[in-house]
């Protein structure tokens, strides 16, 4: 069997085409994150992740008495009661959404990834060569990272970014 040399590039433009949303595709929207759009409110020139958790919807069954045991005058029960089982979903958790700054493309430069990986390595979260690349590897680490922190995305936050040292921290300005 032959296989086409295009059929790889082929099957990596499907994929991504089923990652994007609004059909732009972007090195930041190939995660399970939206970043098409800004959360209201957003100021302008600022880029923003969302992560979306499901719904958690249980099935829950009950029984609901159709017919009341049929008891006798000397208390003997005549028939027993008859019940119906009823099962309905209940949303336990409802879908949420979670915006969150991150760093905007132009920021994601070879440098500042690079300086990512040094951070995460001097901080035990990530192993491996210096690539400059936002790879899975990296990604993995971001996680680890931002899990420790209360946060899972592999997409790295500005909030991050900051307490790992990688963006300035806005000061307000001080009253005189």
């Amino acid at each position: 069997m032959h296989i086409s040399p295009l059929f790889p590039a082929l099957a990596a433009v499907l994929a991504l085409s089923a990652c994007a949303e609004n059909g732009i595709v972007t090195k930041s929207n190939i995660d399970p994150i939206s970043l098409a759009t800004a959360p209201p409110g957003a100021a302008p020139g600022t880029c923003w992740g969302k992560t979306v958790s499901p719904a958690v919807v249980e099935t829950v069954s009950h029984k609901v008495l159709l017919q009341p045991a049929q008891i006798s005058s000397d208390g003997r029960i005549q028939a027993p009661p008859i019940y119906k089982t009823e099962e309905m979903q209940q949303v336990v958790r409802p879908r949420k959404e979670d915006w969150f700054q991150v760093p905007c493309d132009t920021q994601m430069t070879p440098d500042f990834i690079a300086s990512v990986q040094r951070a995460l390595e001097a901080r035990g979260y990530y192993r491996g060569p210096i690539t400059s690349e936002m790879d899975m590897r990296t990604r993995a680490a971001v996680r680890r990272y931002q899990q420790s922190e209360g946060f899972d995305s592999p997409v790295l936050s500005t909030a991050a970014a900051r307490k790992l040292g990688l963006i300035a921290v806005e000061r307000q300005p001080s009253e005189a």
